[in-house]
């Protein structure tokens, strides 16, 4: 076993999907010291965030223990610290956090995700919920269900409608849209009330709902909304949010009770000095070896990075990029290490898996095999479980681990 004083430091900043994925590959040395950072305690299962709106999960279902992870992976030299970090000194390799702690690195993976993008040049939007971060999707879900109580409870006076506006209309629109209005319906329903006016609109700028995905699929998600009674706009934008009601650039304005925003992501900001190269929506530009230009050992992926395969083809941030992105970058470090060749990243989109509402989902497998109903919906929780169940037993062992401490 190595001297620890000399051994290699690498450091992971983010511990979302590609963190994690990274941090697999890494603990298959074990002589190599390692460091998880995160500003929140827990890796958030993000989609599985719909499911805890529409009830069908409680917050244990959707997070994973960052601490009792990393003891999990039974590694001497691994170590979780719950840091925000503020910049990063490259030259001299030492990370610096708001928590006045520096971390020392020979090697970094910059892992720190993306964000909710909340376009300033829309007036009002501030007050829009972000449902990417667990703690607002939790406050939305205690405000929303108040709301349908207290509508419940005026039912013989008056019936108040309530409206749900969901802005952006790719991915994770068109699943909290249609979680909602699924979940509604079945509370209205299990209730017998006989105030259930709720109306769900989801607007997309785009001519279609889903852009850049297939017609067939967007197709079959379209039908689902409209049966589900979701208010489908499109080629629109919204301009402002001013006293409850959405102007939009056709003209009109809706009145909301609830304003969800999905209209677009940028990047995690986690380095206040950064000389390191991005893009327009301050995504990290990387090689073919996930390297940043300036710095061979630096190294970003998942949503915080620019990811382009062989084509030059720039490719959409989910949870397969992120697989891909952060398994090859956990081996290339461990290949730098050991003087082996580096490997290059050609991701593959292998398909994808759409939640619309209960048992229902849609799917596209490999561009050859489109899927819907109950079929699609199984299929996408064996891919969620695929991921999800061997964390659950690292943290078990982890768990089991901090007890005899």
């Amino acid at each position: 076993m190595e001297n620890k004083n000399f051994m290699k430091k690498v450091v992971i900043i983010g511990g979302g999907y590609a963190g994690i994925y990274a941090l697999r590959e890494l603990t298959k040395n074990k002589n190599i010291k390692i460091t998880l950072i995160d500003k929140q305690t827990f890796h958030n299962l993000q989609p599985e965030v719909y499911d805890l709106i529409a009830n069908k999960s409680n917050f244990a279902d959707v997070t994973i223990d960052l601490t009792t992870l990393c003891l999990g992976f039974n590694h001497n030299y691994l170590e979780f610290k719950n840091l925000k970090v503020n910049n990063i000194d490259k030259v001299n390799q030492k990370i610096y956090t708001e928590e006045l702690e520096t971390v020392e690195y020979d090697y970094l993976i910059v892992a720190a995700g993306a964000r909710t993008f909340f376009p300033p040049s829309i007036d009002g939007l501030n007050i829009a919920h972000d449902l990417k971060k667990l703690q607002w999707a939790m406050y939305f879900k205690q405000c929303f269900e108040n709301q349908l109580f207290k509508k419940v409870q005026n039912e013989a006076k008056k019936c108040d409608g309530t409206h749900i506006v969901v802005v952006g209309a790719g991915l994770s629109g068109v699943e909290v849209a249609a979680e909602m209005a699924y979940n509604s319906k079945k509370i209205f329903q299990r209730g017998n009330f006989s105030c259930d006016n709720l109306k769900i609109s989801i607007i997309s700028s785009s001519v279609t709902i889903l852009p850049g995905l297939s017609p067939k699929l967007i197709s079959m998600s379209h039908a689902r909304l409209k049966s589900l009674g979701i208010n489908v706009i499109t080629n629109t934008k919204l301009t402002k949010c001013e006293n409850d009601f959405a102007y939009l650039s056709n003209g009109t304005k809706i009145n909301y009770s609830f304003l969800i925003f999905t209209g677009g992501i940028e990047a995690s900001k986690f380095d206040e000095e950064s000389n390191i190269q991005t893009n327009t929506r301050g995504q990290i530009i990387v090689n073919e070896y996930l390297q940043t230009k300036e710095y061979e050992n630096i190294f970003a992926i998942g949503d915080i990075a620019q990811i382009q395969n062989n084509k030059a083809e720039i490719m959409p941030p989910n949870v397969t990029i992120a697989r891909i992105t952060g398994t090859i970058a956990g081996k290339n470090i461990l290949n730098m290490i050991n003087n082996k060749k580096l490997l290059k990243c050609d991701p593959k989109l292998e398909g994808i898996l759409i939640a619309l509402g209960g048992k229902y989902a849609v799917g596209d497998l490999y561009g050859i095999l489109q899927v819907k109903g109950i079929l699609a919906y199984i299929i996408k929780k064996y891919v969620f479980s695929s991921y999800r169940e061997p964390l659950l037993k690292l943290i078990k062992i982890g768990y089991s681990r901090l007890k005899k401490q």
